[in-house]
């Protein structure tokens, strides 16, 4: 794990999959994943309608990513997280529990009016750190 959990007793346990705060000592390096959305390979949109599809296919393509530089999810050490309806909270916090087991990242949901396809309904960007 890159990264080491910050938890104040003096506030609220997080209400889904993450941690109030996470700790990264500088050695070593980071990678910043831009805003991935559910796209398939050829462009179209994977799981129109569909927030768990979305939000699957989404962390199933982070991992890829982050394994192009020898990292894993449990090196994510925060997440941005954009949805056109917070609703779909509890759904996607549901998902985010299958990808996130070992090391939760520090994370903020932000709901948006609209992301770069109509059809899309979820957007997450990503921090990972990995020691050398």
């Amino acid at each position: 794990m890159a990264h080491d959990t910050l938890q104040s007793d003096d506030l609220s346990v997080p209400a889904g999959v993450f941690v109030q705060a996470t700790r990264v000592e500088a050695k070593g390096h980071f990678i910043y994943v831009s805003g991935l959305t559910s796209r398939n390979r050829d462009g179209s949109v994977f799981g129109v309608g569909d927030i768990r599809a979305q939000t699957t296919h989404i962390l199933e393509n982070l991992r890829k990513i982050l394994a192009t530089a020898g990292a894993t999810l449990d090196d994510v050490c925060r997440v941005v997280v954009y949805v056109t309806d917070m609703d779909d909270f509890a759904a996607i916090h549901e998902v985010r529990a299958q990808f996130f087991v070992e090391a939760r990242p520090a994370s903020t949901m932000v709901e948006v009016s609209r992301l770069v396809h109509p059809d899309m309904k979820i957007e997450i960007e990503a921090t990972a750190h990995v020691r050398n």
